[in-house]
């Protein structure tokens, strides 16, 4: 189908070369017979110059021709039915558009998925224990959280510490945390410290050595004898000077009586002593003890050492049922030092025997059998609680010699008829 263009390129052929020889009669003829003249005789050489602009027009044709043939080859197949070069580039640009978009859905979420935690083996509402170790900076802290998938967001739990501020405040040891907590939460747990007991040593005042290494191995199990042997003050004098005049070798009263968490820590016998040492450190060392001493110096006329205090210390432990028996309780123990009177407490005759005294118990020979013997015990008798201690330091201003303590009496007395006649009530109620 020829075109605009096309025909008036026709147009425009026709009329620049003219017909040819043939053509020429042939318009010739048709004219004549539509108009019956006759024609003017043609001027001589007029034939050659037509010629030449024929020649002329023709090749211009030609070339008009292969002009438009080129430029639609452009735009459909050519004749090996292959695609020319511009729908070739075309057709692979939009493959690559393509191949780009299915590698982007498919193949780099599955990359991120495969290091992302898997929330189906997580859900929410999961108890999860985390140790946290000594010294743990924000980023351990976090990565150990992400570890145990608390949390998921490693920028977010930065941003949550900070605006918490919290760098400093963050605890070791033990945590029991649920997933799906908010980091606000999590953040908040470790600045209240270690909630879970997993790795906890609860030890009671009052305890034994004997009974502390017994404590130690059911809840840390570390064995008994382990601990026993390594409770040795010669163990230990080199590095806590207050183990320098101690009797026995002993740690006893040292052990000091709380509750410890061993998360992320080594648990050895050397490791739970070093940390109940270190906590009497804390505790007993920042008291004022030369200004107790010198006060039950000029009140009683005793001389006592600091161990002294403590072992006072260790029998009103034992003795004393109430936070108020406490004070009144020391106040015998220093009343009858300083009378020159035997201590005559049950409590420190229960070190020896374990258990129960009888009549039987307080005649047997003991340097803790202080029926038999004046003045204290060789070694404390238990650990003492920091309210003991304190009673020790700072007792009651009494004349009592004696005391009578069980669950429904609490009787202190002056003289031993009083002491006497409030055994017999207690007898008969």
């Amino acid at each position: 189908m020829s075109t605009s263009q096309d025909n008036a390129r026709d147009r425009r052929a026709a009329h620049f070369s003219g017909p040819s020889a043939e053509g020429a009669q042939d318009v010739g003829r048709t004219r004549r017979a539509a108009t019956p003249r006759t024609r003017a005789p043609r001027p001589a050489g007029k034939g050659r110059v037509a010629s030449r602009m024929s020649e002329r027009t023709t090749r211009a044709t030609q070339r008009a021709a292969a002009a438009h043939r080129r430029r639609a080859a452009k735009a459909k197949p050519g004749r090996d039915g292959r695609p020319h070069l511009i729908p070739l580039l075309a057709f692979v640009a939009v493959a690559a558009v393509i191949a780009v978009s299915v590698i982007g859905l498919l193949v780099v979420p599955h990359l991120f998925q495969r290091n992302a935690p898997k929330q189906e083996e997580y859900p929410a509402g999961e108890q999860v224990v985390v140790a946290i170790p000594d010294g743990a900076g924000g980023a351990q802290i976090a990565q150990i959280l992400i570890e145990s998938h608390v949390i998921s967001d490693e920028a977010a739990f930065y941003q949550e510490v900070q605006k918490q501020n919290a760098d400093a405040t963050m605890k070791s040891g033990s945590y029991r945390f649920i997933t799906g907590a908010t980091i606000s939460e999590v953040v908040r747990q470790l600045v209240a410290g270690p909630n879970a007991t997993e790795f906890q040593l609860k030890l009671a005042e009052g305890l034994t050595v004997t009974k502390t290494a017994a404590a130690v191995e059911k809840q840390l199990g570390v064995p008994a004898d382990e601990f026993t042997a390594q409770a040795k003050a010669s163990n230990y004098a080199d590095d806590y000077d207050f183990l320098g005049k101690v009797s026995d070798d002993s740690l006893e009263g040292y052990l000091y009586a709380k509750t410890y968490d061993f998360g992320g820590k080594s648990v050895d016998a050397d490791a739970v002593i070093r940390m109940m040492l270190d906590q009497y450190r804390d505790e007993v060392e920042a008291l004022d003890m030369k200004s107790a001493r010198e006060a039950l110096r000029k009140r009683y006329s005793i001389e006592i050492s600091n161990y002294g205090i403590l072992k006072v210390a260790s029998i009103i432990e034992k003795e004393a049922v109430t936070e108020e028996d406490r004070p009144l309780v020391a106040s015998v123990v220093y009343n009858r030092l300083s009378s020159d009177m035997a201590i005559q407490s049950d409590a420190t005759m229960m070190y020896v025997t374990g258990g129960e005294v009888t009549a039987d118990d307080l005649k047997i020979e003991s340097p803790y059998n202080t029926y038999l013997h004046k003045g204290l015990t060789p070694t404390p008798i238990c650990s003492p609680s920091l309210a003991s201690i304190k009673a020790a330091m700072e007792p009651a201003d009494t004349t009592y010699l004696y005391f009578f303590i069980n669950e429904n009496v609490h009787q202190f007395s002056e003289t031993y008829e009083e002491h006497k006649q409030a055994i017999d009530q207690s007898l008969n109620s």
